[in-house]
């Protein structure tokens, strides 16, 4: 019995249980010169040596045992199997999304990989220990229910927070002092926080501010402008009572050499984060002088305090009322919510906000009271090669992978290659500890796991070219199966119109992230999740749960991985994350996009 007492030790270090057997009692006494001499026990309850001594043991203790080893068995075995599928994801099972009707589909990581002309090894993870014992909490966690707060706010004084962005208080601006153009670099998010910034600026020097354009981006190779992602009517109306907004520069104004006549404002000329006196002092003069500006590369150039209270209003104005996506994006963004409802007739809190007329076709159809609530959790998995590479981590790849990412930095991050070589940075480890690395596929489906997130819960994977492929992503899509992408939810003909048009894709990610029941960033500094957790704030009525992990606090509990039990796991991954969630007001200096809980934006009732 010692070597199966064994065994049965050597287990529970890859499994979610630990079990402590006890042998059973012997019959005979062990010191009884007959007992040592001639008796030897078992396996199936006989006592061997003379006739006299043969007994067998009562028919219900056999029948126990064998039980017992049966059950063993097939323990080992689920383990066995359970750990296979996370460990090797060139096994990974095929996933099909079945609550999808109309759009169904079976993908095979491995084939698709293939496909793609991206077939690699299967990812390692150094979390194989605990995604074996997660992998069981999800199996039995179908016969429990999910955790009280789960799916909900804590704090009833969220509610209490009213938007109010849309009262004014002063008269519209006559626009006299000249002409501002902005063209706003980045993706769609830099760009939205750009435009908001350039109508408080046009505000604040009482210039006429001409329809805003996008910089074309080599990295996001998107040709779209303005008009292409918002409604250009509904921003030049809705901001009438605040700033003046043509659509071009007067004739006589276009054809200037703005760059040869000083007009023409960079990136490096405005400092960054600049208070309003800045503007004051060195572009007005210019509006004054030339009647006209242009802003190139705008972005993060407006501080977020001090400033006038209508004038940060105006901001909030500007982002939560004044920019409303085309029909198009609407449209599309009313259907794949409606899709991750299953089709469940309800409107969230957020619904019209986000796709206008369209939330009325999320309506239709016969109303089943009896009809399950189809919730789903919005994930936004910030782990794109460019966020990998620039954070200077490490992710369990070996030297194959250190190597890929340093190439990658000396195309893309010349300047982080150089202060590589010339000044000694932190090590990944101290990186990691710190909470500056974004979270792995498999720490985050970890972190969902321990929440309480059962394994039938829907997810939407916002983004695209996750670091690793599908490969990096088998635990997530093995734990969690019902996991899809707007790719997997639309049709080739739905999607068609968006396709090589980055930054309308990423709009439709913006309208299903944000109606969600539950949005989950992995980066809180991303401004992508940023925006979406603030809009959620703004119109959520306190009744949009958000989870923004503290790194640093799960990089501790992730640290002990090889150790750590299940239970203590999910009780401190739990607390981390619901410490997040507490309700504040705007901290001075942060953004009122994503903490839109201030006297500017939002009234406490």
């Amino acid at each position: 019995m010692a070597s199966r007492s064994n065994s049965y030790s050597n287990f529970s270090e890859s499994s979610s249980y630990d079990y402590d057997e006890q042998p059973p009692p012997d019959r005979a006494d062990p010191l009884s010169p007959g007992h040592r001499r001639n008796s030897h026990n078992g396996l199936l309850g006989f006592t061997f040596g003379s006739k006299k001594m043969r007994k067998k043991k009562p028919f219900c203790q056999e029948r126990a045992i064998v039980g017992l080893a049966l059950f063993v068995i097939a323990f080992v075995s689920m383990n066995w199997w359970m750990l296979n599928r996370i460990q090797n994801s060139g096994r990974a099972p095929e996933f099909d999304f079945r609550f999808l009707e109309a759009n169904s589909s079976t993908l095979s990581i491995r084939e698709e990989l293939v496909r793609l002309g991206k077939g690699k090894k299967p990812q390692k993870t150094i979390y194989a220990r605990m995604l074996a014992k997660a992998a069981h909490a999800l199996a039995e966690g179908q016969r429990k229910p999910e955790p009280k707060d789960l799916w909900a706010e804590p704090y009833f004084v969220a509610s209490s927070w009213k938007p109010c962005a849309e009262q004014r208080d002063w008269q519209p601006s006559e626009g006299t002092n000249g002409y501002i153009i902005v063209t706003a670099n980045g993706g769609i998010n830099q760009q939205r926080v750009a435009v908001c910034n350039i109508v408080a600026v046009a505000r604040l020097l009482n210039a006429t501010l001409v329809l805003p354009k996008f910089l074309y981006s080599s990295v996001w190779k998107d040709v779209s402008q303005f008009g292409d992602i918002y409604q250009e009517e509904h921003f030049i109306d809705y901001l009438k009572p605040d700033i003046r907004i043509v659509r071009e520069l007067p004739q006589e104004l276009q054809s200037l050499d703005l760059e040869a006549i000083g007009s023409l404002v960079t990136d490096a000329d405005v400092v960054k984060e600049a208070k309003p006196g800045f503007y004051k002092k060195y572009i007005l003069p210019i509006l004054h002088k030339n009647r006209v500006v242009h802003f190139l590369g705008f972005g993060n150039r407006l501080a977020s305090d001090p400033l006038p209270l209508q004038v940060q209003r105006l901001r909030c104005r500007c982002n939560f009322h004044a920019l409303k996506f085309v029909p198009k994006i609407e449209e599309t963004g009313a259907l794949l919510i409606r899709r991750m409802r299953q089709n469940v007739t309800r409107l969230g809190p957020l619904d019209r906000h986000l796709v206008g007329p369209f939330s009325k076709s999320m309506m239709k159809g016969e109303r089943n009271r009896g009809a399950k609530v189809a919730r789903y959790l919005a994930l936004h998995l910030r782990f794109e090669i460019d966020m990998v590479a620039h954070s200077l981590c490490e992710y369990g790849g070996g030297e194959e992978e250190r190597n890929e990412l340093e190439a990658y930095r000396e195309i893309h991050f010349p300047a982080l290659v150089e202060l590589k070589r010339t000044k000694k940075l932190p090590s990944p480890a101290a990186l990691k500890a710190e909470g500056l690395c974004p979270l792995m596929p498999e720490e985050t489906v970890l972190m969902l796991a321990a929440l309480g997130f059962n394994r039938q819960t829907r997810i939407y994977l916002a983004g695209a070219h996750i670091y690793g492929g599908k490969s990096r992503l088998a635990s997530l899509t093995t734990l969690y199966p019902n996991l899809v992408t707007k790719e997997n939810l639309l049709s080739s003909s739905e999607i068609e119109p968006f396709k090589n048009f980055s930054s309308q894709l990423a709009a439709l990610d913006f309208i299903v992230c944000t109606a969600a029941d539950v949005f989950a960033m992995t980066d809180s500094g991303s401004q992508f999740s940023s925006l979406i957790s603030g809009f959620r704030v703004y119109y959520g009525g306190g009744k949009m749960a958000t989870i923004r992990p503290n790194k640093r606090r799960l990089a501790d509990i992730f640290v002990k991985n090889n150790t750590i039990d299940w239970r203590t796991f999910e009780q401190r991954v739990r607390k981390a994350v619901r410490q997040t969630k507490r309700v504040f007001s705007r901290p001075v200096g942060r953004s009122v996009y994503r903490y839109p809980r201030c006297n500017e934006c939002m009234c406490n009732t």
